[in-house]
């Protein structure tokens, strides 16, 4: 995976959020703020604006631009576990990317920042399966799969991170907006990347 494949999957994922914005806003605004469709949409746009003013020339630089312009246009607590997912990416890709690799250190990333383990109602419900699929030598059209069904899990699940925390009981029935973005990064990967990660 080089430079040009991860611009590719990043533009996708953007692409993917602004075509979600509007599920995800409701999404957030049953256990959230209301605000998550919003702002991960103006944080990709500010993305792909910033990698086309400056194409980075490597993998990590890429990672990198995208982690810092993630934390500072997205606002709540995605901006942060997103950007710090980016980072943490960032810091694993050598010249030539492998996936399951820097999925791993953004997922070690997010737990860190966050707190959150499987089971807490958030992206690293869709997340964790996902690297799972990738370190077994699973295909990232698996991955994807696994993604979405962690994503589907969180609907029974109370919620005991972030916001939708202070919703108790009432959280369960809800889809996680989190783990319905992250699935949203793992099927821009299946369509951009294919099997060549």
């Amino acid at each position: 995976m080089d430079t040009a494949a991860l611009t590719a999957w990043i533009r996708e994922f953007a692409r993917l959020i602004a075509q979600e914005k509007q599920r995800l806003t409701e999404l957030d605004s049953a256990i959230g703020d209301g605000d998550h469709g919003v702002n991960m949409d103006r944080g990709l746009t500010a993305v792909v604006s910033a990698l086309e003013a400056e194409p980075p020339d490597s993998p990590s630089a890429l990672l990198k631009k995208v982690g810092m312009t993630l934390i500072s246009k997205v606002g709540g607590a995605s901006g942060p576990l997103y950007g710090t997912a980016f980072l943490r990416m960032a810091a694993a890709a050598g010249d030539s990317v492998e996936l399951g690799k820097v999925l791993r250190a953004g997922l070690d990333g997010v737990t860190a920042r966050g707190k959150a383990e499987p089971g807490d109602k958030t992206m690293v419900d869709a997340l964790t399966p996902a690297v799972a699929v990738l370190e077994g030598g699973g295909s990232i059209e698996d991955a994807a799969r696994a993604a979405d069904e962690g994503r589907d899990a969180t609907i029974p699940m109370v919620a005991r991170k972030g916001r939708a925390s202070y919703l108790g009981e009432r959280s369960a029935g809800h889809l996680d907006p989190g783990a319905t973005s992250a699935a949203l990064l793992l099927r821009a990967a299946a369509t951009t990347l294919g099997d060549g990660a």
